[in-house]
């Protein structure tokens, strides 16, 4: 059987075992790389990164939330070498003034205080219901206590320096799964309907008692829209 080459990039401070559960489920369909974004403070040089990391040939990429933007990116840089697209709880928006204002209180206390940053983010990337779910909050803890602070600091400027991507929607004609958490206080499913009416080749799945972080808070059902989207190609 024909196995897909596919590339996952991670959330901001996240890393493969954000994409644990995917990994496995997918593995009897596809090749999996997951990208280092831990690296360059831009958005442009982590999709650049990124596509180095990657084999050779036709390529899947899903991305969510940060990995999202590098996604995004890639499709710049690279559109004759991607055959599809996965855009999970991200979006195709620059930074507004507040969120960026957000980002550099948030740079400024990691220097003193990353645990605090680590569980005020918590608060925001897990679905309210979830709260009390072991298992999530210590992978993100883990990701976030071994990638550190110094690349919390990057790629918060990377995402502050991302450019408004929706005028470059129409031109993305592969199929495109877009995937969101009901619950997702981050990047709301407006902003994930805003990118479904962009792309004419997209599929709109919204995943219910789920907040940002959809591939760890319902892995099941983020693996199976996966599948669903890899298995015509």
């Amino acid at each position: 059987m024909h196995k897909h080459n596919l590339l996952l990039l991670p959330a901001l401070i996240s890393d493969d075992r954000l994409w644990e559960q995917q990994i496995a489920a997918l593995a009897d369909i596809a090749t999996i790389t997951v990208a280092d974004l831990s690296g360059a403070n831009s958005i442009t040089t982590l999709a650049a990164t990124a596509l180095q990391q990657a084999p050779a040939g036709p390529l899947a990429i899903a991305g969510l939330s940060m990995g999202g933007y590098v996604a995004l990116e890639i499709m710049r840089q690279a559109p004759q070498r991607i055959s599809a697209l996965a855009l999970l709880d991200t979006s195709a928006r620059a930074d507004t003034a507040e969120a960026t204002n957000n980002r550099q209180k948030n740079m400024q206390l990691a220097q003193t205080d990353y645990n605090k940053v680590i569980d005020e983010l918590i608060a925001k990337l897990i679905h309210p219901s979830q709260l009390s779910d072991q298992r999530q909050i210590n992978t993100v803890k883990a990701m976030a206590q071994s990638l550190g602070k110094d690349v919390f600091v990057r790629q918060q400027q990377a995402i502050i320096g991302r450019i408004d991507s929706r005028p470059f929607l129409k031109n993305i004609s592969c199929p495109t799964l877009i995937l969101c958490g009901r619950g997702d206080l981050i990047t709301p499913v407006e902003i994930h309907e805003e990118m479904h009416s962009a792309i004419s080749s997209s599929t709109l799945v919204v995943v219910e008692q789920c907040g940002h972080l959809s591939s760890l808070g319902q892995p099941q059902e983020v693996s199976d829209a996966m599948r669903e989207w890899l298995a015509p190609l």
